[in-house]
């Protein structure tokens, strides 16, 4: 189950009181409706999902909250958003220039090293790149050329920085 999932699961406040009643050592839907102060139709429906998800096993006389779940859901290296890429596209650029040569150095990795591009292939690519940001495919061209990321002669493109692997 990933971390999101988890997360999911238990933002709903019914079924997290149900998930602590349960930590707290209740072991059936008697005693998880004294110890959440839930109604039992409530309490069920709220075994149901949890039970579907994996978070609780067990028989329903000893019922138990899958701790394992929530260790696995901790090691998950949580990547942190992007505010200036998502989903492969470029969202803005950032006005710092370090941090800009840094997500241009991400978007010159859609050009392959020792290949020539067309111009009309580059504004192609670049286009798709830009698609729902607020940043142009011509301004990026610009940066990418400026920053020495790309060259450009007799209307050809090629990629002559960035990162070495793409």
């Amino acid at each position: 189950m990933t971390p999101d999932a988890l997360i999911g699961l238990l933002a709903d406040p019914i079924r997290l009181r149900v998930v602590a009643a349960l930590v707290l050592g209740a072991r059936n839907p008697a005693e998880i409706v004294e110890k959440a102060g839930v109604d039992a139709r409530r309490v069920d429906a709220a075994l149901r999902k949890l039970r579907t998800a994996g978070l609780v096993a067990g028989q329903p006389n000893e019922m138990l909250v899958r701790q394992d779940l929530f260790e696995q859901a901790s090691r998950v290296e949580r990547v942190p958003e992007d505010p200036f890429l998502r989903d492969g596209r470029l969202v803005r650029l950032p006005a710092q220039r370090g941090r800009r040569r840094a997500v241009l150095e991400q978007v010159c990795t859609a050009f392959e090293p020792g290949r020539r591009y067309p111009e009309r292939e580059v504004v192609e690519v670049l286009r798709a790149w830009c698609d729902g940001g607020e940043v142009d495919h011509v301004t990026v061209r610009r940066y990418l050329v400026d920053e020495g990321l790309l060259d450009r002669a007799d209307g050809f493109y090629w990629r002559s920085g960035g990162p070495a692997e793409s």
